[in-house]
């Protein structure tokens, strides 16, 4: 009999949303029924993450209100073990989501003054990211706010102390910051981080005037191991200070991008943490970034081990026999 592989706990801290969706295509402002649900980027990386077999945890503020409870209600479901902050003192953050167009989405958030928002580094108690292997964080909140920025800031620097492994989501939101502003916040975090994510125009964010592999190959000079750049449907690249990694992505009948760039980091993550090679994590990654686009919502059709194993042999073939 073989003992099964010992499950590797991965840490995150960040803002989760309630989440409220327009069922048919056309502006909201027509629409006659919604559809509620949760959206967070480190939330839905622990959610896939678990669905992936690995022990994640979730740490957030939320206000004591039915969507609070909602959001905690919703990221325990999936086998997150959860940390929530009940804050009496503001709401939880929430976003609209509605598809102007059959190809477009357009997303709206009313996030400012939330609990979300006042995350520090008080929230996060002692031991909570000691135990964990790997500290995953977000450029999301690190534009939330001063207090939330200093968090992760912190987090970072007990992770580090703890020979913890600390990955990095550029995950620029321009609605957060301008570009003069959020570049130097965000470049300082990357630096300091072991594996930074990032779609080409986010790495060029860090180091203005250069491309995305040039903004990589600068990056990886001031510290990271490896830097990602992801591509959408054309896949991904690893950058490496020995080379660069390249994997091809898969054509699917794209529903619903949102929340795809973060099944596409717990794809990477989680075969990471199983000691597989740059190939297998980014083959990995684009299965699950890619099956995540093919249905409506933020972290939902997170894939299982099994999922990406059958979507593989299937070579993308949404018929499973």
């Amino acid at each position: 009999m073989t003992t099964p592989p010992a499950r590797r706990r991965v840490a995150t801290l960040g803002e989760t949303m309630a989440l409220a969706r327009s069922r048919d295509i056309g502006s909201l402002r027509h629409a006659s029924d919604l559809v509620l649900g949760i959206g967070g980027a480190e939330s839905n990386v622990a959610i896939a993450l678990s669905r992936l077999g690995l022990d994640a945890a979730w740490l957030g503020r939320v206000g004591d209100d039915p969507l609070g409870e909602r959001v905690v209600r919703e990221v325990r479901a999936e086998g997150v073990d959860v940390l929530a902050i009940v804050d009496s003192g503001a709401p939880t953050g929430l976003m609209l989501k509605e598809r102007p167009r059959p190809s477009s989405m357009r997303v709206l958030y009313y996030r400012a003054g939330s609990a979300g928002s006042r995350l520090s580094p008080a929230d996060v108690p002692d031991g909570w990211i000691e135990r964990a292997d790997l500290l995953h964080l977000t450029g999301i909140t690190a534009l939330l706010s001063e207090s939330a920025r200093e968090a992760l800031s912190v987090a970072i620097e007990r992770a580090r102390s703890a020979g913890a492994t600390v990955a990095f989501d550029i995950n620029y939101r321009s609605s957060l910051a301008a570009p003069a502003l959020a570049g130097p916040w965000l470049r300082d975090l990357a630096e300091r981080a072991d594996v930074v994510f990032g779609g080409p125009e986010e790495f060029e964010l860090l180091y203005p005037g250069t491309d995305g592999v040039a903004a990589c190959e600068r990056l990886l000079r001031s510290g990271p191991t490896e830097a990602v750049l992801k591509r959408g449907a054309d896949g991904a690249t690893t950058v490496l200070r020995t080379g660069a990694v390249a994997s091809p992505g898969f054509v699917v009948d794209v529903v619903d991008t949102v929340g795809a760039g973060d099944a596409f980091v717990a794809g990477y993550l989680s075969a990471l943490l199983e000691g597989a090679d740059v190939e297998a994590r980014l083959h990995r990654a684009n299965v699950c970034g890619a099956m995540l686009c093919m249905t409506p919502g933020d972290w939902e059709s997170s894939p299982t081990l099994r999922e990406v194993e059958q979507f593989t042999a299937s070579a993308g073939d949404p018929v499973l026999r």
